[in-house]
């Protein structure tokens, strides 16, 4: 009998785990986050990162169903969209650009994975064809605002300076936070990020991350809210998982951004 209660026990330690490990990593966590830019019209804006292929429901109808609900004006995307060059990932990322886009404009920036592979001019393609206005390295006016797009693979070699717009407001998409000091002193308004997923693994009730690539353990940077010389960088948590495929005590994250609200 006591190996029946002992059984019955770790079997429903197992569930309650393997439920845990399931709603930490598909159920989505919506963030609206508020901030003041002086002198700038309003905007509502969508910011969603590091996707790497994962699905959130049928042509990821939730994540869809999420940015109808806050009716945004632009969505900005930063950075890996896919995992992989499968065509799962391919297919996945172009249906959410196609259905996405049908809300508001969707601005996308590379992150480190697309840089990965040769295949990223065919990946380009595809996501402008299904929708995508594709701000690597470049700008474009929107909404009274200048959004400027670091491609993944260009954060040391001078193309933040050559493409920083000298009129304000403006905004940058930026696949990784670590920069953030550089970001700053280019005089950017805000800065929105990807690449840390959160830290992968958080201290329960704290901000703590565990490890973002780029800046080792405990990275400063990989989530929430940072304020720096006058600019504001916002750090989504991601969606999906990249190498490690757990994320724990860090749901996936959609952040709705309003400014001068």
């Amino acid at each position: 009998m006591i190996a029946l209660y002992i059984s019955l026990g770790a079997a429903g330690f197992i569930l309650l785990l393997a439920g845990f490990c399931l709603y930490s990593n598909r159920a989505l966590k919506i963030t609206r986050i508020n901030i003041k830019i002086e002198g700038a019209p309003r905007i509502k804006i969508l910011h969603l990162s590091d996707l790497h292929g994962a699905s959130f429901g049928k042509r990821n109808s939730r994540l869809v169903k999420a940015a109808a609900a806050f009716s945004p004006d632009v969505t900005a995307f930063t950075g890996d969209i896919i995992h992989k060059y499968r065509p799962r990932d391919i297919s996945v990322a172009c249906d959410l650009v196609s259905d996405l886009s049908a809300i508001a404009p969707f601005f996308y920036i590379s992150g480190n994975h697309e840089m990965r592979f040769k295949r990223y001019r065919e990946l380009k393609k595809s996501l402008a064809e299904s929708g995508a206005v594709i701000l690597d390295d470049t700008c474009k006016q929107a909404f009274g605002y200048t959004f400027a797009g670091l491609n993944g693979a260009n954060n040391r070699n001078g193309t933040l300076e050559k493409i920083t717009p000298r009129t304000s407001p403006k905004i940058l998409l930026a696949h990784q936070p670590q920069y953030f000091g550089k970001y700053a002193a280019a005089g950017y308004n805000l800065i929105l990020c990807g690449h840390a997923h959160g830290g992968q693994w958080r201290i329960p009730f704290t901000r703590v991350g565990l490890y973002a690539p780029g800046q080792g353990m405990f990275p400063k940077y990989c989530s929430g809210v940072h304020v720096k010389d006058g600019s504001t960088m916002i750090i989504s948590r991601g969606l999906g998982n990249s190498e490690f495929p757990l994320r724990l005590f860090n749901r996936p994250q959609v952040i709705e951004i309003t400014i001068n609200g």
